[in-house]
């Protein structure tokens, strides 16, 4: 860390002017983009990545290293400057395509594309709502796996947001919860620069934050000069110190400073600032080089590189000692953060499946998830449940529960009525690693996670949401819990696997998927209702993971007709199946068309094998 007369040198000046330098050129060959925040908050992001992170650019993946998530993505060109001075593999070409299709540099940064990107964040709020779930990882984390003299999981979580993510109402949701949960490795930095598209924000956005986040149980370092290096180094160290208390650092800063006619206004905010601008600026920070070209000097000192390696050496080394005086510790730790499941869990998965074939229940298939959980989560101690306040209705709870808390770790997060906020905290778990989360609402509350949802599909990320109370067997308690589209529109999300099950069998296998699937995320879609065990030989529940199969064939293996449903309808399509096959009365007849319309009015017939959750049946009449 660098003592105060560090910040007072000259070539503080050109750390923090070639922040604005590449931020101001990159946009302005882009011809579009956000420079007046990377400009505003080029002081914090020197004070931090040079005298505070703990990150190694040689190796983006490193367990122990601080997050840091950049919140108002927007601002995009700060995190992809940081990376390319400090040693990340974002070179000067790479900056030089901002914005640009396929680049390292996209509009907004985005999680797989860039290393050293954390979290993929544009819609606003979702960032530090990500970097809740990262905090409470590494909280949960601590607890399960450091020991005395060996803390194995020690790091920070870093924020920067600004007034769009608090106006967000899922900031709302997170930052109350982080403040009950006492996440003292989360430090926020608020960039309280009063600007946002629109212009001065006092005509919309009036709020006392400082007072807001002291309300949710925060520590909170107001008025800090954004632009004072010593003032900013202050605020970190004090909320370091204060670790029983998420920190928010409320930075008072200029949009745009540095550009001597657009700084402080709302044209900085996301356009170039023009040539005749720039030209400027140059002198007015004091750079005087051409347009993506920065001294060795100032490369010099920025590279984290060496820091970095030495920083993960000294944890390899504490790791390997932890290593031999824990060694069951040690290796489930390298397997949780490494993504992998147990070696035998495909032989445990098949026990488990086998066990609810054999019992054959006729239950509601939520209850069916809850069964799984509980046979499943035996084997996997890094499954991380939760709901928003409904777990006695969506029953994501298991015999081996623990709840999370203020001052211990756990198993599962009672999350509150707070299901967008729920589902951005387990991208965050996620993203973190070391966990695969879970939580759950009804079905019809998908609507209120719908981004999140997106986000996690778009990250390919391994979050697993579940909804209940799915289908027309949900009817008293009226249109506004009754969900008509909200599945549709789910399997239209690209990446997400939907699967909606018939029976206990095909809920613990749809499960046992999702737990397996690396690569995106999972919904899984139960019902209220009591729905009826579906007999199937071993060969048959093979084939559920292929998400279409032939549930029960024609007696000749010759259909003239093929009933496709799926979930709670399924029950209806096998009736209809045995109506069609009789010889019978009008009335028979008349009572198979019924139950054909009501397969056709629920709109459940999909195109066979587009789907993660499709029980065929092929039949032919005698």
């Amino acid at each position: 860390m660098g003592a105060f007369g560090d910040f007072k040198a000259p070539v503080f000046k050109n750390l923090t002017s070639a922040i604005r330098a590449l931020a101001m050129d990159a946009v302005q060959k882009a011809n579009s983009g956000h420079p007046g925040m990377p400009m505003g908050m080029a002081e914090i992001a020197e004070v931090l990545w040079i005298h505070h992170m703990r990150h190694n650019p040689n190796n983006p993946k490193w367990a122990d290293r601080d997050r840091f998530v950049l919140s108002n993505g927007h601002g995009s060109m700060l995190i992809y400057a940081l990376l390319h001075l400090t040693g990340y593999d974002v070179s000067i070409e790479d900056i030089k395509k901002f914005r640009q299709f396929h680049s390292k540099t996209p509009g907004h940064p985005e999680y797989g594309y860039t290393p050293g990107v954390e979290t993929t964040t544009g819609p606003l709020g979702q960032g530090i709502t990500n970097a809740v779930g990262m905090a409470l990882a590494e909280k949960i984390l601590a607890n399960e796996f450091n020991r005395p003299g060996f803390d194995i999981v020690n790091h920070y979580t870093y924020v920067f947001l600004g007034d769009g993510c608090l106006m967000e109402g899922i900031s709302h949701e997170a930052c109350s919860l982080a403040g009950t949960l006492g996440l003292g490795k989360l430090i926020c930095f608020y960039d309280d620069n009063g600007i946002s598209i629109d212009g001065h924000v006092e005509g919309w956005f009036t709020d006392d934050t400082p007072k807001r986040f002291e309300a949710y149980g925060w520590h909170v370092i107001p008025n800090v000069n954004g632009h004072d290096p010593e003032a900013i180094e202050a605020a970190i160290e004090e909320a370091k110190k204060k670790q029983d208390k998420p920190s928010m650092i409320c930075c008072k800063t200029v949009i745009g400073m540095g550009s001597p006619n657009k700084a402080n206004t709302h044209a900085v905010h996301g356009a170039a600032l023009g040539d005749e601008e720039i030209a400027a600026t140059r002198p007015h920070i004091g750079w005087h080089y051409l347009p993506f070209e920065v001294p060795k000097e100032v490369y010099d000192a920025w590279d984290a590189r060496a820091k970095g390696k030495k920083l993960e050496s000294e944890w390899n080394q504490k790791f390997s000692e932890y290593s031999q005086k824990y060694p069951k510790e040690a290796a489930e730790f390298t397997r949780r953060v490494s993504g992998n499941l147990p070696k035998d869990w495909s032989e445990y998965v098949e026990g488990v499946v086998g066990k609810v074939n054999a019992k054959g229940e006729t239950i509601a298939t939520r209850k069916a998830s809850q069964n799984a959980i509980e046979g499943l989560a035996p084997a996997l101690p890094e499954l991380l449940g939760g709901s928003s306040d409904l777990a006695g209705s969506n029953l994501t709870l298991w015999s081996g529960s623990k709840g999370v808390s203020n001052e211990s770790g756990g198993n599962y997060i009672y999350y509150g009525v707070r299901e967008f906020g729920m589902s951005a905290i387990m991208n965050g778990l996620s993203l973190h690693g070391g966990f695969i989360p879970y939580g759950g609402t009804f079905l019809m509350f998908s609507e209120y996670a719908r981004n999140a949802l997106r986000m996690a599909a778009l990250m390919k990320i391994r979050s697993i949401f579940v909804f209940t109370h799915d289908s027309i067997g949900l009817g008293e308690d009226g249109p506004t819990h009754q969900p008509v589209e909200q599945t549709a529109t789910l399997r239209l999300i690209p990446n997400m696997d939907v699967w909606r099950p018939c029976d206990t069998v095909e809920s613990t296998a749809a499960w046992a998927r999702a737990i397996e699937r690396k690569n995106g995320p999972t919904t899984l879609i139960f019902s209220r209702q009591n729905l009826p065990f579906q007999k199937r030989n071993a060969d048959v529940i093979k084939l559920i993971d292929k998400g279409g199969y032939v549930l029960s064939e024609a007696a000749d293996g010759k259909p003239r007709a093929i009933i496709i449903a799926t979930g709670s309808e399924v029950a209806l399509a096998m009736a209809a199946q045995k109506c069609l096959l009789m010889k019978g009365s009008i009335f028979e007849w008349f009572r198979c068309l019924v139950l054909i319309c009501l397969i056709v009015k629920t709109k459940r017939i999909k195109k066979l094998f587009c789907l993660k959750e499709l029980s065929v049946l092929r039949l032919k009449r005698v």
